[in-house]
């Protein structure tokens, strides 16, 4: 089961989705995940825990807590399957960490921050309680966007990230900075530097990661994939280039990918478990 709506405003200027997902109990495995460039509100609702492997065998696991900012993801993790049984969040748009967290995007990149740490202990446990007692799905999302209207904060991004996002989420792959700077009125390392702050990666990681997301789109869809078309498509600068690209933020080749993946674009099961 898996039920997501865009919130209310004024959370949809921020939040792309809130959302929960449950699913019977099945074989343990690894998952690898790929990144999307956004952020993430996790909430672990079958346990109080979240597990973190390396990304490389022999997949060495660290444990935290159930409920956590997972910050804009620049390159793949890995997770375990254990962890998706039940489980809510909220999906962020670039940008929308700063309108309910007072932190630096840049500073969560890929790390996993205890929701504790930002809004204390005693609110982490009273959203989780709340979700956990949610008799229906829809209820669940009520509960989230109860709990985000109460931790809103009324941020505005700098009218030139504004601006930039609008260009890069269009076209990833024929944007360039440089012709944003002159627009926007910034010079590159002012703009970079604000962009980064507010967003979590540097405009040009941003372009990269929306250029490999929309070619997992298209893999994804299942049809018969011309590679070298794909690739010119998708702005890459031959075929060399996207297989590197491609490998540098999932760990697999584009190849594998296809044969490998599931139902959810950016979830792909590992077919070795961990040893410990």
């Amino acid at each position: 089961m898996f039920q997501q709506r865009v919130p209310r405003r004024p959370l949809d200027g921020a939040i792309e989705s809130v959302w929960v997902f449950s699913a019977p109990p099945g074989p343990f495995a690894l998952e690898r995940i790929l990144p999307t460039g956004r952020a993430q509100l996790i909430v672990n609702l079958k346990e109080d825990r979240l597990r973190a492997y390396d990304t490389a065998p022999p997949y060495r696991r660290t444990t935290g807590p159930g409920t956590v900012l997972a910050g804009v993801s620049s390159r793949h993790a890995i997770i375990d399957t254990a962890e998706t049984e039940h489980v809510a969040g909220v999906t962020f748009a670039p940008g929308g960490v700063s309108h309910l967290f007072d932190v630096p995007a840049d500073e969560t990149r890929d790390v996993d921050v205890p929701l504790a740490d930002l809004w204390g202990r005693a609110q982490t446990m009273a959203l989780r309680e709340r979700l956990l007692e949610s008799r229906t799905p829809a209820a669940a999302l009520d509960v989230l966007e109860d709990v985000l209207l109460a931790h809103w904060r009324p941020e505005s991004l700098h009218k030139a990230v504004v601006y930039a996002l609008d260009v890069f989420q269009r076209v990833p792959h024929l944007a360039r900075i440089d012709a944003v700077t002159t627009t926007v009125g910034l010079s590159p390392k002012r703009f970079i530097d604000r962009f980064t702050r507010e967003v979590g990666v540097t405009p040009k990681r941003f372009c990269r990661l929306r250029r490999f997301q929309r070619v997992t789109t298209r893999i994804h869809q299942g049809q018969q994939v011309d590679w070298a078309q794909l690739a010119l498509e998708c702005g890459y600068a031959d075929q060399a280039h996207f297989n590197h690209e491609f490998r540098e933020f999932s760990g697999l080749t584009p190849r594998r990918y296809l044969a490998q993946c599931g139902p959810f674009q950016n979830h792909v099961k590992i077919l070795q478990s961990p040893t410990g």
